[in-house]
């Protein structure tokens, strides 16, 4: 993938219907700006969480607690949690104040800053690495976190600023639409048709 010519996404395209930008999202470029080095990816996976009338979501029946506050706010702004105690996963807030809907990456390729996300995965440069673990950089939204440093001290941040952004893409593909994964727990949400990916891109996770 050339990168270049790319525009940071405004503030239009996330105050919208969440399930519209988890779709929107795909072929997108995520950039994180360490140090003055980007790293980045092409989003290749997402799912769209509904708020308060999807018992998948955190924010579900309305909850407010410190945990979910940023998911009020408009759209455009990282929602980053914990998972297991270990991982860490970052999601984009959608919709207009109040609306505590968003989407969670699942899944991208890594294009830029090759050597510092396989450094940051595996400890090791990209071309040390096996097939196997290049398939394994980025695929799962722990592994993507990971690779790209983003952690609990990112949740909360500005995604129209100059840290962590979106950038467009011109990328042509076919999107796949699917359940969920790992939300067994929310009933008869677990059967919405809420997860996009690209089609036969090898970072989709599993």
């Amino acid at each position: 993938m050339v990168v270049n010519n790319l525009d940071k996404l405004d503030r239009e395209f996330y105050i919208r219907n969440t399930e519209t930008v988890a779709k929107s999202l795909l072929g997108k470029l995520l950039v994180h700006e360490v140090n003055g080095i980007r790293i980045s990816g092409k989003i290749v996976e997402t799912e769209a969480y509904l708020g308060v009338v999807d018992k998948a979501a955190h924010s579900f029946g309305g909850k407010k607690t410190p945990r979910v506050e940023v998911m009020y706010k408009y759209g455009g702004f990282s929602y980053v949690f914990m998972i297991y105690g270990i991982y860490y996963c970052f999601n984009v807030v959608t919709q207009g104040s109040g609306i505590p809907e968003a989407v969670l990456i699942r899944g991208l390729e890594p294009v830029e800053g090759l050597n510092i996300i396989s450094n940051n995965r595996f400890k090791k440069d990209y071309d040390e690495l096996t097939r196997n673990q290049i398939r394994n950089l980025t695929n799962g939204p722990g592994k993507l976190c990971s690779a790209l440093k983003i952690d609990k001290s990112l949740n909360g941040e500005d995604l129209c600023g100059n840290s962590l952004f979106i950038e467009n893409s011109d990328d042509a593909f076919n999107i796949v639409t699917s359940k969920r994964i790992g939300i067994d727990y929310a009933e008869e949400a677990k059967n919405f048709l809420l997860r996009f990916h690209i089609e036969n891109n090898k970072y989709v996770s599993k």
